[in-house]
């Protein structure tokens, strides 16, 4: 078989935003849910209410016109007042019953736009759970290599930014932008069909510089706002950094610099700030005096025809009904343009994690993992996160089941490497990681992953119980494993001690828990998942030493019978290991027990010795101090 190639890091240029119908084109199986029939009818009737909405926002302002010729008409007859059964006593009805009409077109319209938009929030908030779900499973299939490349916060930003922009496109693309454009052709073809050409062709030339002007302005006041946000971020940043420093400021004695360095962030803010203000009323004056200029332009029209009995008054009034209907969600157009920019920029980065392909992949015909013995064996592997700087340079080895084999050596010798790729979150570069024979390259990760367990140095739980972080290993484990797991690890009576028992919050990363107590809980989660192989990845070097002896005493028990690799820091946890490998810049530069490597006066026996001259200078100074504190207290 060839050996696997290592893949290059994957680290990118954030992408460039797509336009707006490309990243529709991405967003729409999302909104029309395939196998979601009732979704899709929520997306027609949607539809339906938008058309017969605007519908009745093209009668709305005929409402107002035929009101307005009926009052000119009763005026002009002079039929106010009377009460006889003439054609005049219905003609001064008219106008009221008109404008009822126009009142009840627009409720109709208000109730018709809110019943849509209520409809439509369920398809919305359905594409938004599915993309957002997608996109949180997709993060979990990516490699290590890329969460290490990239900040946690920075991943969850971008899912939230995410699901907040395809509600946000959605809502202003279905809901907004489509009927504006909609209202706005209906709006043509009734000035031209009611009127003539020319004000279709006034309106039309008159909303295109409206729109051509809204998005120079807007392009502007961007990067003023951008600029803005900056120096906030700066001025902000300053003043944590300062107040964090208080003592250091106070040692030097320079509140003084502090402060002015923190006057100079918020003179750049207030510049910006300024000429944000200044650029929105420069945006709003702007779309004023073109839209006035052409509604003023159509009403001089209008006012032309009916000088020359070409129209009525009430044509007057529903010319200027339309602009004015038109104007309001025209004057959102700055602000539409600039969020649907930004919601199409949180899209893309959504879907640019979604397209990009795992580092590592169950191959094609990959089978599951089967383990009968537990043998672990590394043929000649060769590996590098980068191609100028390897990692490890041939190293072999075998883990005979049952046995216990610890690696050590000195820091960057690719210790956790191994273990690393014992889980495939990295392949060779060259050479092979057999379990019973089988290449873990060819079978099914889970399998792989399912048949391992893992005490790493530092332990995170997750913001939850005991209980649930220990059941964690094995999610359908009873009460009794879990608590017998627990005793296992030796943390039962702990737990028991507690007010809320297994129920306790362990708080944030386990922040509520001591290390020992967060090692203990680990202990307990993988004696709960119960797996044929451990690795213990240096599961005690950053405890201290009654807290180490304690931990060990229960790693013991739980390696016993199990093929473990231990990778290891302080040797005094490996002396009983069956094989002890000594890596050091990624070559394996001896091997054996204990005693044997000590005899042979290597690489191990002086770290074997530095570490005991460590052991001992501390054990020197703690009997100093307790010394110390004796005759102080005799003293005292």
């Amino acid at each position: 078989m060839p050996p696997s190639t290592a893949v290059p890091p994957t680290s990118a240029p954030a992408p460039k935003s797509s336009g707006l119908a490309d990243t529709w084109q991405k967003l729409w199986p999302y909104l029309w849910p395939h196998g979601r029939p009732d979704l899709q009818r929520r997306v027609f009737i949607a539809f339906g209410l938008l058309l017969v909405a605007k519908g009745v926002t093209m009668v709305t302002p005929f409402a107002f016109k035929w009101a307005t010729d009926a009052l000119v008409a009763v005026t002009s007859s002079g039929s106010i007042g009377t009460e006889t059964e003439t054609d005049g006593s219905w003609l001064w009805r008219a106008p009221i019953l008109l404008t009822a009409i126009y009142g009840v077109t627009r409720i109709l319209m208000a109730v018709l736009t809110q019943v849509r938009d209520g409809l439509f929030a369920k398809v919305a908030m359905h594409a938004v759970r599915n993309l957002a779900l997608r996109t949180f499973e997709h993060m979990h299939r990516l490699s290590l290599r890329f969460h290490l490349e990239r900040k946690t916060g920075g991943l969850t930003r971008v899912l939230e930014r995410g699901r907040e922009g395809i509600e946000e496109l959605s809502r202003l693309v279905v809901l907004t932008l489509v009927p504006t454009i909609l209202e706005f052709v209906l709006v043509l073809g009734i000035l031209a069909y009611e009127f003539n050409w020319i004000y279709s062709l006034v309106v039309f030339v008159m909303v295109v510089v409206y729109l051509a002007y809204t998005y120079q302005a807007t392009q502007w006041r961007i990067s003023i706002r951008r600029r803005m946000n900056e120096s906030d971020t700066d001025a902000n940043t300053k003043a944590v950094d300062s107040l964090l420093n208080y003592e250091t400021v106070k040692y030097f004695g320079a509140e003084e610099r502090e402060t002015a360095r923190y006057d100079r962030s918020m003179e750049g803010y207030e510049k910006a700030s300024t000429q944000t203000y200044t650029s929105l009323a420069v945006l709003n004056a702007g779309q004023a005096v073109i839209f006035s200029i052409g509604m003023a332009i159509v009403m001089i029209l209008a006012a032309r025809d009916i000088m020359q009995g070409e129209a009525s008054i009430g044509s007057f009034v529903l010319v200027n009904a339309m602009l004015v209907q038109l104007y309001i969600p025209l004057n959102f157009m700055g602000m539409l343009y600039r969020e649907i920019k930004q919601a199409l920029i949180d899209i893309d980065d959504m879907f640019a994690i979604i397209e990009r392909n795992p580092e590592i992949q169950d191959r094609p015909g990959a089978t599951p993992l089967e383990v009968k013995q537990g043998v672990v064996r590394f043929e000649d592997v060769h590996f590098s996160y980068i191609p100028e700087r390897p990692i490890l340079k041939g190293v072999s080895f075998e883990v005979p089941a049952g046995n216990t084999v610890a690696i050590v050596g000195p820091s960057g010798a690719g210790k956790s490497t191994i273990s690393r790729m014992l889980f495939r979150f990295y392949e060779p570069t060259s050479g092979r990681i057999l379990i019973d024979g089988q290449d873990i390259a060819q079978v099914q990760q889970a399998s792989l992953r399912k048949v391992i367990g893992m005490v790493p140095q530092d332990t995170v739980l997750f913001n939850d119980t005991i209980g649930y972080n220990i059941q964690y290993g094995r999610w359908d484990a009873s009460p009794e494993e879990v608590r017998e797991a627990a005793r296992l690890a030796q943390i039962d009576r702990f737990i028991e001690a507690l007010p809320e028992g297994y129920d306790t919050p362990v708080g944030e990363r386990g922040l509520k828990l001591s290390g020992g107590e967060k090692q203990r809980v680990a202990i307990a989660r993988t004696i709960l998942k119960s797996p044929p192989i451990l690795v213990l990845d240096e599961a005690t070097s950053a405890l201290d030493t009654f807290t180490e002896k304690e931990i060990q005493d229960a790693l013991d028990r739980v390696s016993r019978n199990r093929t473990t690799l231990v990778i290891a820091h302080r040797l005094s946890t490996v002396i009983g290991a069956d094989e002890i490998i000594v890596l050091d810049h990624g070559r394996i530069v001896e091997r054996g027990t204990h005693a044997s490597l000590l005899d042979q006066g290597g690489v191990y026996a002086a770290m074997w010795n530095r570490q005991r001259e460590a052991d001992l200078a501390r054990e020197t100074l703690k009997r100093a101090e307790e010394g110390e504190r004796t005759e102080e207290s005799v003293a005292g």
